[in-house]
Parts: structure tokens; sequence; C-alpha cells
């Protein structure tokens, strides 16, 4: 099927400078000063495919949480080019949430994490779920900490409540399918996996898990 006739060339004509100069500063700018973000949010479900493409690189540089519906449908989208500009742009939105203290110790925490230093990181993240529940990786950093510490079931439960604030955190979803896995609990592991998958679809490492885990339950049965 071919694509839809481009109704937004200056956006398409856009995109295809980046790539031709792989400039993100340059595209992000040229687009703010033509596009707002809600128009973008629309074209990322109503523009051609380089349309699409576009609004997602663009609203990942420019956006805030507030996208993250957009980017979260965007996962799912025909093109692959779309899935993984959104796969990668989401995973910057997630850390664009509350004022500039509260991003500040969330990227604190998620430093912390990356170096392994797990304690510190859950003392520092208290903090911010205290101050900010409603910031939905502050939960999920919360959880990576947890289960790098071997406390599977806290980090269950603070992959439910990243999910239960943002439905989208395919992160949160692969995470509980990890827990449920130490936990040897196989059904449920897969569940969550299969969560994750539907959530994003470029996510190779989980759709190998799927398959064994299916193999896996079908030799038990």
């Amino acid at each position: 099927m071919s694509e839809p006739h481009d109704r937004h060339p200056m956006l398409s004509e856009l995109y295809q400078q980046y790539l031709l100069d792989q400039d993100t500063g340059a595209f992000a700018h040229r687009v703010s000063v033509r596009y707002a973000v809600a128009s973008l949010a629309r074209l990322v479900v109503m523009g051609d495919r380089n349309a699409r493409r576009g609004s997602v690189l663009a609203i990942s540089h420019l956006g805030d949480y507030e996208s993250n519906a957009a980017l979260g449908r965007a996962l799912v989208d025909s093109d692959r080019g779309v899935r993984l500009l959104a796969d990668s742009g989401i995973r910057l939105l997630w850390h664009k949430a509350g004022s500039a203290p509260q991003r500040l110790l969330l990227a604190r925490v998620t430093k912390l994490n990356q170096m392994q230093h797990l304690h510190a990181a859950l003392r520092e993240v208290s903090r911010l779920t205290r101050e900010a529940p409603w910031i939905a990786e502050g939960w999920n950093q919360q959880a990576i900490a947890h289960f790098g510490l071997a406390d599977y079931l806290e980090a269950i439960r603070s992959c439910r409540q990243t999910l239960e604030i943002n439905p989208y955190h395919f992160g949160a979803a692969s995470g509980l399918g990890q827990c449920y896995l130490k936990l040897g609990d196989q059904v449920a592991a897969l569940d969550a996996f299969r969560r994750a998958i539907a959530l994003n679809p470029e996510l190779e490492g989980v759709r190998a898990n799927i398959r064994l885990l299916q193999r896996s339950l079908k030799r038990n049965q």
C-alpha cells in the first residue's frame, strides 16, 4: 500500500535535511519555529511516513512527559523507522517529568544505578518517590535498584507502580518479567514479557525470552 499524499511537505523536507546532515539540534530548532509540540503529536498518527518519523524525532527533543502517550502509540507504528525513533525518544521523555530539581534528582539516581551504587540509589530515590510519587521513572529506578540487590518482591511492587502511572513503560513490564523469572514463576514472567512486547515490538531480548518460556512451559505440560 502506498503512503498517503504528504500534506506536510515542510516537516518531511526538514526530516530529509536531518538525514543528510545528522544535526539533531539544528533539526529540532528548525521544527520548533514552525510546529507546536501538540501539532507534532497529531502528525505522529496522521502524517505520511517521513512526517511521522520527523514528528517523533522532534518530539523526542522538544517535548516532555506530556508527550508520553504520543510516542507510546508510535511504538507500534506500521513503519519500523518510526518505531525505532519512538523507542529511543520515549526513554528521554520518561526523564523529563517534574520540576528542574526533581529531574536533577532523577538523573542522579539513574547514574547511581548505572554505577551499581544501589543502596545510595535507593536512599536518593526514596526522596523522589515521597516528593513526587507521580513520576513513573522514579519508581522504575527504584525497581532497578531493588532488582540489583536481589529484592525481587520489592522490585515487583515498584514495577507495578511504574506501570500504574505510565502504562507505556515497556521497561517496567520487561523488568517485571525478569523478577518473576528470578522467583521461578514462569507463567507470570511470560505474561509480563508479552505485555512488554505488546507495548514495544522492537524488544528482541524480550521476544527471545518469550520463545524460551513457551518451549519450557510446553515441555512441562
